[in-house]
């Protein structure tokens, strides 16, 4: 089973683009996102995936994640039967420490919106946090993505 345990932190300046090594443009929709299940359907660059994920047990730190490459064009299909309100964004990578953090750039109802996120092996995994990191807001269900379709961040 894979377990999918992150941190989310709010963004305080836009350094992270000068410390990155990619970056890519990221649209992604929700054919259910009912609290404790999402089914997520995402194009990234020229390709896409489907994600489903499952209840976090420990506020909002890990959950069960489920991540599958599908055809683009079976992708652009589907973006179409998801829930109204489609995420657009640019994802920057940028290395510290032995991790990597994706910080997501928001555009249109979200515009404004910049978050970071990093994975951990465990829990209790120690972080490195880059300069521009600012509040975490890990468990803040605001910052969802599948919740940010729903109530952008420009309407707060």
């Amino acid at each position: 089973m894979a377990q999918e345990i992150e941190r989310k932190f709010l963004v305080l300046n836009d350094s992270y683009k000068k410390e990155s090594f990619s970056h890519s443009h990221i649209q992604q929709g929700y054919i259910t996102s009912e609290r404790g299940r999402t089914v997520r359907i995402r194009i990234r660059d020229d390709k896409g995936y489907i994600t489903i994920k499952g209840p976090s047990l420990d506020g909002g730190l890990s959950r069960y994640e489920f991540e599958q490459e599908i055809p683009l064009e079976d992708a652009r299909q589907l973006l179409t039967l998801c829930e109204p309100g489609i995420i657009d964004k640019t994802r920057w990578l940028v290395r510290s420490g032995n991790h990597i953090f994706e910080v997501d750039e928001f555009f249109g109802e979200n515009a404004g919106l910049v978050m970071a996120e990093v994975e951990l092996s465990a829990i209790d995994d120690s972080v490195v946090n880059p300069s521009f990191i600012g509040k975490e807001v890990t468990g803040d269900r605001r910052y969802y993505n599948s919740q940010l379709r729903q109530h952008p961040f420009t309407k707060w």
